[in-house]
């Protein structure tokens, strides 16, 4: 693919994310608590989750390890991010949670293949071959200092909100309760948060297009689940914090 061609396709990836958000907004993703029989068969929800995030991985690492570009230090780097986000996400945190004889719709597997399918060609792509290959001199940019700063952060806090919520549930349990503690006192879904915030930490170090949709699509997709997630919170439970927000302290 051309330069050219892979650009402005970056551009329409990114506007088709933000075209999808208000229609996200006002239609609940049908996973997880939201699961229902409209959207056709259900399948395994911890088998669909492996095999949906699992995608991005694989195409990244291909794309980015058979490139042409030299691999320098700040690209390994960016390797570790993403390969270790999706490592957990693919496999670590499914096989952790406890959602025995839960399902997920199998239109939900589907078209999360497909996004992160593009989503791991485009980053993994341009870091491998398209983009201009980044010097030792990246490590002590700005740039790349305060993305790796902002991505930890969001790892931080993202499993450790995951491990909270993890902890709510006995084995064998599959209710729900309140969850409490750490940014739970002031927000309904600092996991989705922890996402959004590492995100565009890589975006930040990397400083190119796939990386900066990729922060857009994760913000578009995951401002409304936390929305849907609070609503569905403050309708369930009766004692439910009014202080909380949904996803970022004191404003949404």
């Amino acid at each position: 693919m051309s330069e050219t061609v892979f650009t402005n396709f970056m551009y329409f990836w990114m506007a088709f994310a933000i075209i999808l958000m208000p229609v996200q907004i006002f239609m609940k993703a049908p996973y997880g608590r939201h699961t229902n029989r409209k959207w056709g068969i259900l399948m395994d929800n911890r088998l669909g989750w492996i095999i949906m995030e699992a995608v991005s991985l694989f195409f990244f690492a291909y794309f980015f390890l058979t490139g042409d570009n030299p691999i320098s230090t700040p690209m390994w780097v960016f390797f570790a991010m993403y390969a270790g986000h999706y490592i957990n996400r693919s496999f670590i945190f499914p096989l952790r949670t406890r959602t025995s004889g839960k399902k997920i719709p199998l239109a939900v597997v589907l078209m999360a293949m497909i996004f992160n399918t593009v989503n791991g060609y485009t980053n993994g792509y341009y870091l491998g071959s398209l983009g201009e290959p980044y010097g030792t001199e990246w490590l002590t940019d700005w740039r790349f200092i305060l993305g790796t700063l902002l991505f930890l952060t969001g790892v931080l806090i993202n499993t450790q909100s995951d491990k909270t919520l993890r902890n709510l549930r006995k084995p064998g349990e599959t209710g729900y309760s309140i969850p409490t503690g750490g940014l739970f006192n002031k927000v309904s879904c600092p996991n989705l948060l922890g996402e959004i915030i590492e995100w565009t930490g890589f975006a930040i170090a990397c400083w190119n297009l796939p990386a900066l949709a990729f922060a857009a699509w994760t913000f578009s997709n995951l401002l409304p689940r936390a929305m849907s997630h609070h609503k569905w919170y403050k309708e369930t439970f009766d004692d439910y914090p009014a202080e909380r927000k949904a996803i970022i302290p004191y404003i949404i």
